[in-house]
């Protein structure tokens, strides 16, 4: 009886990995499919980091955002630009994940930083004045990392 047990827990352990979550690399939520995405880094004080993430370029995208997404691997994130800076408000309204928000101006500095916004709130999170976009980040990740303001988002050129 021991034997088949262990043997069982051998076989469940050995087939974890063939239903583990996809790599982040290949992580694409079926509610972000029509989204473009790239790669932005983010030069701190002390290093750099880099982020593919989705760009929500359209209205109907910037409505979206990250809603509905229920996972978001701590390298990916959504990117919203605006046309020209202005101040910029956000919710977490249907929105699962806690996210920071990291507001950044035309040149790419990061601003003002919102962490662990709460999931599926209505408040209003302010940019605290004029930017030219948000970067979406997993929570945690902009302390995990080092991100501060002062730090520069090196924008993608795909608009």
């Amino acid at each position: 009886m021991r034997i088949s047990v262990a043997l069982a827990l051998w076989s469940l352990l050995l087939a974890v990995p063939a239903c583990a979550a996809q790599p982040a690399a290949d992580f694409q939520p079926t509610q972000l499919r029509g989204f473009a995405r790239d790669t932005l880094t983010i030069e701190r004080r002390d290093g750099r980091d880099t982020f593919r993430v989705w760009l929500a370029l359209t209205p109907t995208e910037q409505q979206q955002g990250l809603m509905w997404i229920r996972e978001l691997p701590r390298d990916q994130g959504m990117l919203f630009m605006l046309d020209a800076p202005r101040s910029m408000d956000m919710w977490m309204k249907n929105t699962y994940l806690s996210l920071d928000m990291v507001f950044f101006d035309a040149e790419g500095r990061i601003s003002h930083i919102h962490r662990n916004a709460t999931p599926l709130s209505e408040e209003i999170i302010s940019s605290g004045g004029a930017v030219a976009g948000v970067l979406e980040l997993l929570a945690g990740e902009a302390a995990r990392r080092g991100i501060r303001t002062g730090d520069r988002i090196l924008l993608p050129k795909q608009r």
